[in-house]
């Protein structure tokens, strides 16, 4: 098995047994997740959500190098304990996750590229499902690649944002998952309209529920979350 990454992306909001807690035991919850986050040894990110979205809170992205399918396994018994230890204050709204794997349309690696564990991010973090056509699959490689190079020619004049795709097809309801991360939302919104005029959005079936989320210090953000 090639080596590749497997990223998650949990979305996840407070309970309301949690929103009943006084503000002391709130923070008590705060500083075992924040010892959690410290501890282990997935690369993982907290971030805000709310109020970008209404249902979602936090998010938090964990990713790991998997080598072989064992690792696999590993990897999602690691991510189901950490997770499953807070669940009566953090309940899962959403799960996102795939694979990467060399691009079918781009030669080489794009400087562009999401690296998930250089532990350098960006302020903010855009995430959503994708899903092509059956019509897509059906077109010939030529004409495929013809409409992906004007997707790509778009992407490279935006050269402060930054992708990582994932792919899950079979595994999850989307195809892929589309990860940018950008210090500018409104430029990430003018690259959004000017990808949605090329020829290869003729064939996108679905790319939502789409969530965008903030980063900051983990301990900032749970201060965010507690009662007044």
């Amino acid at each position: 098995m090639t080596e590749r990454i497997l990223s998650h992306f949990c979305f996840l909001r407070f309970t309301p047994d949690y929103w009943n807690l006084p503000s002391n035991e709130q923070k008590n919850w705060h500083q075992q997740i924040l010892v959690a986050l410290s501890e282990s040894d997935l690369a993982q990110t907290l971030y805000q959500v709310f109020p970008a979205a209404a249902d979602v809170d936090v998010l938090v992205w964990s990713s790991m190098l998997i080598g072989d399918n064992a690792e696999i396994d590993v990897y999602f018994d690691k991510t189901a304990r950490f997770f499953n230890r807070f669940r009566s204050v953090l309940e899962p709204v959403s799960v996102y996750w795939g694979f990467t794997r060399p691009s079918d349309y781009a030669r080489g690696k794009s400087s562009q590229e999401i690296e998930p564990f250089d532990g350098q991010r960006e302020p903010y973090l855009v995430v959503y499902p994708f899903v092509k056509t059956a019509a897509w699959y059906q077109l010939g490689r030529d004409t495929r690649q013809g409409m992906m190079n004007e997707h790509i020619r778009i992407g490279h004049q935006y050269k402060e944002i930054k992708q990582l795709l994932l792919y899950s097809s079979g595994l999850q309801d989307q195809e892929f998952v589309v990860i940018y991360e950008m210090g500018d939302l409104p430029q990430f919104s003018a690259l959004v309209t000017e990808l949605r005029g090329s020829e290869a959005r003729r064939y996108t079936e679905r790319d939502t529920p789409l969530y965008t989320a903030i980063y900051r210090d983990p301990q900032e953000i749970l201060a965010l979350f507690e009662a007044a």
